[in-house]
């Protein structure tokens, strides 16, 4: 029994250290398992630093474009707030040179419009004083009256009625036609203008050959109550035309 027992003891002793659970082997083991962990927690650590730099850097950029963003707006506003500016400016300007161009041209249509009503006025009443048959001498000068003023239409008037009598006797009838006529001054109050025309008598008396003459007037109108009515009259020139039998 004691021999069998010495044998048997050192083979379990052999089989324990062979399968290494001695002190040192646990050791080795303890110290394996110790550097594996510190291994994982240093690649943690690291990924973890890793990983807060990229999220550092996500947000840097995330407020880096928000702020170009931003700034791109403001620039963006404030070139269309220089662009209206520029249009109103541009607007204020072309409307203040429309109307300072406009301006003389409304006063030179007003003028124009003037000195054609005034050349209308003096051509009607040289055609009306001097016109008239037979039949209407009579109420020549109330006809003419509306074309006159002042001294000037008492003596067409008193001229009339001297000769009323003798030219329906001899039954004369004259026709006046303007051919032209052309405002010489012009100002508030007071205008000149001078007549162009042809005259035309015709009488029994001279087997009713025509009288012809050229003769132009220089008329003198004074504006009253928006009419212009003429003053004074002149002869600048009487040409007889009238062809000899």
């Amino acid at each position: 029994m004691t021999a069998e027992e010495n044998t048997v003891a050192p083979e379990t002793k052999a089989a324990g250290a062979a399968e290494g659970d001695g002190p040192e082997a646990r050791d080795g083991k303890a110290d394996a398992t110790t550097e594996s962990d510190a291994a994982e927690a240093d690649a943690a650590e690291s990924y973890g630093a890793d990983a807060e730099a990229a999220g550092e850097d996500a947000e840097e950029t995330t407020d880096a474009a928000a702020a170009d963003g931003r700034g791109k707006k403001r620039r963006a506003g404030k070139a269309w707030a220089v662009v209206a500016a520029i249009a109103a400016l541009l607007f204020v300007g072309s409307a203040a040179f429309a109307g300072a161009m406009m301006q003389p041209y409304l006063a030179d249509r007003g003028t124009a419009a003037t000195k054609l009503n005034v050349a209308r006025t003096a051509a009607n009443a040289i055609t009306t004083l001097w016109t008239y048959t037979p039949e209407n001498m009579d109420t020549l000068a109330d006809r003419a009256s509306r074309y006159l003023s002042g001294d000037f239409e008492a003596q067409y008037r008193k001229f009339v009625d001297a000769i009323v009598a003798p030219n329906k006797q001899a039954k004369i009838s004259n026709s006046t036609e303007v051919t032209g006529a052309a405002v010489e001054t012009l100002d508030d109050l007071n205008a000149s203008v001078i007549v162009y025309t042809n005259t035309t008598s015709t009488s029994p008396l001279t087997k009713n050959v025509p009288s012809l003459k050229y003769l132009s007037y220089r008329l003198f109108l004074k504006r009253s109550d928006n009419r212009w009515l003429v003053t004074r009259m002149t002869t600048i020139t009487s040409l007889d035309l009238t062809p000899k039998v």
